[in-house]
């Protein structure tokens, strides 16, 4: 698959999540594979990105923080789960599918901008 003409790469291909909930807060961290993967995702998955991922969701601002020492981000995205697991009527109202979801993301292929380099 390609966006705006660059090939891309599931982001699950290149790191694995592990995501929660407190109230209507969701905490997604996000691991990289190895420093490469670390290094260009540092630069391809932003708060804007993953903010425009879960905007049909209704979600409010996104925070990272970046984890250089153990290649890892943390995403923090306030009313991400339509008011939390106690008041929300959606189907899965807690964070722990976040991780998963996020996964799914297309993110630019590491060979190719790295070729295009």
């Amino acid at each position: 698959m390609t966006v705006s003409g660059t090939p891309t790469v599931r982001l699950g291909d290149l790191a694995h999540a592990r995501s929660g909930d407190k109230g209507d807060r969701a905490n997604i961290g996000v691991v990289a594979n190895d420093p490469a993967c670390y290094a260009h995702l540092d630069v391809y998955l932003t708060e804007a990105v993953v903010a425009r991922y879960f905007r049909p969701m209704g979600i409010g601002p996104v925070r990272r923080h970046s984890l250089p020492n153990i290649h890892a981000f943390n995403f923090v995205i306030d009313r991400a789960l339509g008011g939390g697991a106690s008041r929300s009527l959606r189907l899965d109202s807690q964070g722990k599918a976040l991780g998963a979801a996020l996964l799914e993301l297309r993110v630019p292929d590491p060979a190719a901008t790295e070729a295009a380099s």
